[in-house]
Order: C-alpha cells, then structure tokens, then sequence
C-alpha cells in the first residue's frame, strides 16, 4: 500500500509540472499570436496567403509517422469531430482496440497542435483538425 501512494504522489507532482510548464511555455505564444493577428490586420490582402504558406511549412516540419497521417486525415475528413473509436473503425480495425489504436497518434497530433480535443458531456470526448 505504502509503494502505492508513492506512485499516485509522484504522477500528481508530474502532471503538476507538466502543467506547469505547459503554462509557462503557452504564455508568450499568446503574446505571438496576439502581435501576430495585430500585423495580420494592418496588412493588405497579401498578407492572407502568407499566413496559409506559414501553416502549410509548419505541418511540413512535423514529421509524422504513417499512423499518425492517416489519423489526421481521418480527423481531417470529419470536420464535425470525431472520437478515437471511429478513427480506429475508419482506419480498418477490430471493435474491441479501435480507440485504443488511435489514443496514441491522436496524443503526438495534440502535441504537434494539429488537432484539437473537445470534451462533451461526461467522458465522452471528439477531436477535429485545426
């Protein structure tokens, strides 16, 4: 018993400093994006295609395994949203391991920014491309 609450204590100080740092590191991107929409809007009409060309070389830089494109084209072709177990289904999996087939790449495109997770009522949850 006594090993087990060591193992909750540390996974809640390390969720604790991940967030932590996700904090710290999201605050200037605010800044950024907020400047950023700022000299957007002063711009002309040119400054438009720039800014598709900067996201398309961002998602060029990401380096994605098969899996994981072949999730976010899934995710990307269900512009409502779409949960991991119908990315799994879609992607020709078995019932039982679809959703966990797919938690995995969705986790990296979450972090890459590709995609973004929105909580429904209860534990249900969709993502949808960005």
């Amino acid at each position: 018993m006594r090993l087990a609450h060591k193992r909750k204590v540390q996974a809640k100080l390390q969720k604790r400093m991940k967030a932590i740092v996700a904090n710290l590191s999201s605050t200037p991107k605010v800044a950024k994006a907020a400047s950023a929409k700022k000299a957007v809007a002063e711009k002309t009409v040119k400054a438009v295609p720039a800014a598709e060309k900067v996201v398309a070389a961002t998602k060029a830089t990401v380096a994605l395994t098969p899996k994981q494109q072949q999730v976010l084209d899934i995710v990307a072709a269900n512009a409502e949203g779409i949960n991991p177990k119908s990315i799994g289904l879609a992607a020709g999996q078995e019932d039982a391991k679809a959703a966990s087939w797919a938690t995995g790449a969705l986790k990296k495109l979450l972090d890459e920014q590709l995609v973004v997770k929105e909580q429904l009522s209860g534990n249900k949850v969709i993502y949808k491309a960005i």
